[in-house]
């Protein structure tokens, strides 16, 4: 794969691309985006075009560091490590590229630490640095380097990706994925590899089922299920809106062709009948007030118990 045949961020590969074929690229970058948008290909695309490389393979010249799995932040004494780096000459050539991931779990004594190597880096030595939260880097870093900003792919450019990816999957398949995904490449990978996105996804349909039912007691028997994934909550509201927003479109139009959970279309239809609109609403409402509070760090074992009966009662 070149920096070119990446699906998406046609700007920021033209203008990488162009800087580096120009020999005008900067020593020191930022690449911004959402957790699975694409950062780390294109970071990694970039440091092999700077080295004049074709493969996509691992290279000595290209040094990666990452957030230590047993850690929060990135401190002093891994800075100290990169700068340390950086000042090695390159092995095969007279270029070296280091990507530093999650740069913005740095913290301030860090990014001070890491101000003068970033500024003025050794001959031959790019520096590119990957986060999610542009805010969590200083105004000193940030105005020391170039800033790529990744926005979600477009429908267009989303269905490319996952035919290219996926070339077996059903189009059914492809609609679902591609509605999950929300323009995020990684959150579609993930969906077709991780088996436990498919139960969140089956068992939110299912709670939605007993609320429908009026059996507040077959909703509570998926607390344990809400609790098992309180750290992916915000998939589990995601397909929660998913399936209201198909069941609204049925109530609305009748029309088999606009859901997205086709595969789901029995259930949808069923409480596409139960539900009324003033229900459904008011769930959306209660979805909307659970993520605020889940965003704010309250305890998810109440989130979840005051959601689950607020959803019967609504």
């Amino acid at each position: 794969m070149s920096i070119n045949a990446i699906i998406g961020h046609d700007s920021v590969k033209i203008q990488a691309a162009s800087s580096i074929e120009k020999g005008r690229f900067s020593h020191a970058h930022i690449i911004v985006g959402e957790e699975g948008i694409g950062k780390s290909i294109i970071a990694k695309e970039i440091a092999i075009k700077l080295l004049d490389k074709e493969k996509n393979k691992q290279y000595v010249d290209i040094v990666e560091f990452k957030l230590q799995k047993d850690k929060k932040s990135i401190g002093i004494d891994e800075i100290k490590n990169i700068i340390e780096e950086t000042n090695k000459k390159p092995y095969e050539g007279n270029k070296k590229v280091i990507l530093l991931y999650s740069a913005d779990k740095m913290t301030e004594a860090a990014q001070n630490a890491f101000l003068k190597t970033i500024e003025e880096p050794p001959k031959g030595i790019f520096i590119i640095l990957l986060c999610e939260k542009l805010e969590k880097i200083l105004d000193t870093i940030k105005s020391r380097c170039q800033i790529y900003k990744l926005n979600r792919l477009n429908e267009e450019e989303m269905l490319l990706f996952l035919k290219n990816r996926f070339p077996d999957t059903s189009e059914d398949e492809i609609k679902i994925v591609n509605a999950f995904s929300d323009g995020i490449p990684g959150r579609a990978e993930r969906f077709m590899e991780d088996a436990s996105l498919k139960e969140i996804r089956n068992n939110t349909v299912n709670i939605l089922k007993g609320i429908c039912k009026n059996k507040l007691e077959d909703s509570l028997i998926y607390e344990d299920f809400l609790l098992k994934y309180k750290g992916e909550w915000q998939e589990v509201l995601t397909w929660f809106l998913s399936y209201i927003r198909d069941i609204l479109v049925y109530k609305e139009t009748g029309n088999n062709e606009l859901i997205i959970n086709i595969d789901k279309i029995d259930e949808i239809k069923d409480m596409a009948e139960m539900f009324s609109f003033n229900k459904l609403n008011g769930i959306i409402n209660i979805i909307k007030d659970t993520r605020k509070k889940l965003e704010r760090n309250v305890n998810p074992v109440l989130v979840f118990d005051s959601m689950l009966v607020k959803m019967q009662e609504v």
